[in-house]
């Protein structure tokens, strides 16, 4: 079983440490699982934060089945083995395989194994799922079947919250708007921004099951315009775009905060197809 090369392995020793009398040889396992907790999975830019070493292996083995390294069907090895392979502890890979038996990826059965699910299990809206897919080239298709998901929410809940937002949301648009003006979408601080001006339409929106949406929508915003940028330099400013929607929204006027937000969404399904491969 193969894990994403971004991690090393083996254990190293610089020389002073080698040398040093004092030094607690450590095992391999412990030298590897002190790496992984020291590995991150951020945005680029963002604040560093650690992940525990069971995330990590978590991390790398969701990338290797989200891009085809292990296809569904395939037959991982059994706990020993694979977390010998690995250098880690049979506690740290076992709670890797609970985290992605939780999003769908794979599954355990008393002597069948752990096996790859078909891919219509797994949970694609799964914010850290989003994450890993998009840590390399994400699957053009999947980034188009996103778009359009937005493309039915989105506007929907745009139509929604000009309906019924109070001045409380207004408000929380508006700093979210003056915040992506400030600092540009090609910061992490204005991406952020961009998350909170769609999470505060889904919240104006007053339904519970749109709300519930937000962290998904969040992270398919965050990780879409980080891809685009990461790119390339966006030909336009979409800030614009989002503009349109709260003047819409603020006026109170459903049919043109419907059709904002999806002119919105055609201008970034369109920055996104010049960064992407071709069909």
């Amino acid at each position: 079983m193969s894990i994403s090369r971004r991690c090393n392995w083996s254990p190293t020793r610089s020389s002073a440490a080698a040398t040093s009398p004092r030094r607690r040889f450590t095992t391999k396992r412990e030298d590897r699982e002190a790496r992984l907790d020291r590995d991150t999975g951020n945005e680029p830019g963002a604040p560093k934060s650690t992940l525990r070493i069971h995330q990590t292996i978590a991390r790398d083995l969701g990338i290797a089945i989200l891009n085809g390294r292990h296809p569904p069907g395939t037959l991982f090895e059994g706990e020993i083995e694979s977390a010998g392979r690995l250098h880690v502890s049979r506690t740290a890979y076992r709670e890797a395989v609970r985290i992605l038996a939780a999003k769908g990826l794979i599954e355990s059965r008393p002597k069948a194994g752990t096996r790859v699910t078909p891919r219509a299990r797994w949970n694609l809206l799964d914010p850290d799922l989003l994450a890993w897919m998009f840590s390399d080239e994400p699957d053009p298709e999947f980034v188009r079947d996103l778009f359009e998901l937005r493309g039915i929410i989105e506007p929907a809940a745009a139509e929604l919250a000009a309906l019924r937002r109070t001045e409380a949301h207004l408000t929380d648009l508006t700093a979210a708007l003056d915040q992506m003006r400030a600092h540009g979408l090609s910061t992490t601080a204005g991406r952020a921004a961009d998350q909170r001006f769609h999470h505060a339409i889904l919240a104006a929106a007053h339904n519970a099951a749109l709300a519930s949406l937000a962290g998904s929508v969040g992270a398919a915003v965050s990780w879409t315009t980080t891809f685009k940028h990461r790119k390339q330099r966006l030909p336009r400013d979409p800030i614009a775009d989002h503009d349109a929607v709260l003047l819409s929204i603020r006026a109170s006027d459903a049919v043109r905060a419907r059709e904002t937000m999806r002119a919105l969404l055609g201008h970034a399904l369109a920055d996104m197809d010049l960064a992407l491969p071709s069909r």
